[in-house]
C-alpha cells in the first residue's frame, strides 16, 4: 500500500464495561445532559466497539492507536476494532445504516452527509484546523496565491475543495479565469514531480507537505484556512443521531480513554509511531513520526481550558455558512440540529 495519503471522493465502537458514579438521566446532542459531571469510570463487562476509519491507519489515527496499545479502551470497558474502509466514500454510509458504531470522517463530509438526510453527528475532533493545503514544487515559482495566475493547478475532483480553491484565488485577487484546475484524482503528488501541474489543493499539510520534504523536494505550502477559507476540524468522530441521545455513558467512556491516548502520544511520539506502524506495517516509520509531531499542535482546541476534541460552535457555524454559500449545500445548515455536540467530551455536559 502507499504511504500517500488518498483523499475521499466528494461525496465521500460502544457499549459500557463503564458505570458513571453518578448515572446520567438523559444525554441529547444539544440538550444537556441530566444530573452532574461525572470523569470516574469504572469497568464490569465488555463490550465489541468497530470504529471506521477514513481510510488506512496513518499518523492521523495516533491517539487511536496508543489508546488501544496502552489498554485505554478496554479500561474503560471498550474492545475497540480499528477497519479501515474498502471505499474511503463509504464510512458515514455505514455508520448512518448501523453496520459500524462510529466513523472518522470530516467536517465537510459530515455537513454533506447531513444535506443528504444522514442522521450522523460529530461527537469530538481529531484534528482542530484544516490540513488541506495548496502546496506547490520549486521551480514553479509559486510562492504565494497570487503567484498561481496562469497555472496549472491539480485537484482530487472533490467539490468543496475546488471551492476552497475559488476562495483563495479570490481572497488574492487572482481572476478564476486565469487559472486551469486539472483534475488529477487521487495523484497529487506524482502529477506535481511529473510536471503535469505547477500546483495541488488537496494535499495534507502534515502528510503529503511532509513526504515531499523528506524526498528533498522542498515544497510551498499553504494551508487553506491561511488562504481565505474559514477554519474548520480536518477529522472528526462521527455516530448516528439516535445513539447520541442514547448511549452517552458509552460516548464518555470511548472519549475519556482516546483523551488518554492522546496524551501518551504528547508523552512519547516515537512509541505512538511505531503503534501506527504496527498496525499498518506498509508505512514509512520516518514519514509517521514526523507526521504525527507536525499534527500535535493541531490537536489543541484554541480556546484555552478545552479539552481534546472540542469543536469550536462559532467556526461550525462559519464553515457551514460557506459550504452554503458555495453551493455545496442544499439546505440551510442552520435550522434544524447541529451537526456537532461537545457533550460528551471529559468535563463537558452538567
Amino acid at each position: 500500500m502507499s504511504n500517500v495519503r488518498k483523499l475521499p471522493p466528494p461525496n465521500r465502537a460502544l457499549g459500557p464495561r463503564v458505570l458513571l458514579a453518578v448515572l446520567l438521566a438523559c444525554a441529547g446532542v444539544l440538550a444537556s445532559a441530566c444530573g452532574s459531571k461525572q470523569e470516574q469510570l469504572s469497568a464490569s463487562s465488555s463490550k465489541h466497539f468497530t470504529l471506521m476509519l477514513d481510510f488506512f491507519p496513518n499518523a492521523d489515527h495516533a491517539a487511536i492507536y496508543s489508546a488501544i496499545a496502552h489498554g485505554d479502551f478496554r479500561a474503560a470497558g471498550l474492545d475497540v476494532q480499528p477497519e479501515a474502509p474498502a471505499d474511503p466514500s463509504e464510512p458515514l454510509k455505514l455508520l448512518a445504516a448501523g453496520k459500524v458504531d462510529m466513523a472518522v470522517s470530516y467536517e465537510p463530509e459530515l455537513l454533506l452527509a447531513r444535506d443528504e438526510g444522514l442522521k450522523v453527528v460529530s461527537i469530538g475532533a481529531l484534528v482542530q484546523r484544516p490540513l488541506t493545503s495548496i502546496i506547490a514544487l520549486p521551480g514553479h515559482h509559486v510562492a504565494k496565491v497570487a503567484d498561481l495566475r496562469g497555472k496549472h493547478v491539480g485537484t482530487a475532483g472533490i467539490a468543496y475543495q475546488s471551492a476552497e480553491l475559488r476562495t483563495a484565488l479570490q481572497s488574492a485577487g487572482v481572476p478564476r479565469s486565469s487559472v486551469r484546475e486539472v483534475n488529477v484524482g487521487f495523484n497529487l503528488i506524482p502529477a506535481m514531480l511529473s510536471g503535469k501541474v505547477d500546483a495541488t489543493i488537496g494535499g495534507f499539510w502534515n502528510y503529503e507537505a511532509v513526504q515531499l520534504q523528506l524526498m528533498h523536494k522542498r515544497p510551498v505550502v499553504i494551508p487553506v484556512d491561511r488562504a481565505g477559507v474559514p477554519s474548520y476540524d480536518e477529522l472528526v468522530l462521527a455516530v448516528r443521531e439516535d445513539e447520541a441521545h442514547t448511549d452517552g455513558v458509552d460516548l464518555r467512556a470511548f472519549l475519556h480513554a482516546l483523551t488518554q491516548g492522546e496524551r501518551e502520544v504528547r508523552g512519547d511520539p516515537a512509541a505512538a509511531a511505531a503503534d501506527v506502524v504496527h498496525a499498518n506495517p506498509s508505512l514509512e516509520p520516518k514519514l509517521q513520526l514526523e507526521s504525527i509531531r507536525r499534527t500535535l499542535p493541531a490537536s489543541v482546541p484554541g480556546e484555552a481550558g478545552k479539552p481534546f476534541g472540542w469543536q469550536n460552535p462559532a467556526a461550525w457555524a462559519s464553515f457551514a455558512t460557506w459550504m452554503f454559500t458555495h453551493q455545496l449545500l442544499t439546505r440551510d445548515p442552520r435550522s434544524g440540529l447541529q451537526p456537532f455536540t461537545n457533550e460528551f467530551l471529559p468535563g463537558q455536559g452538567i
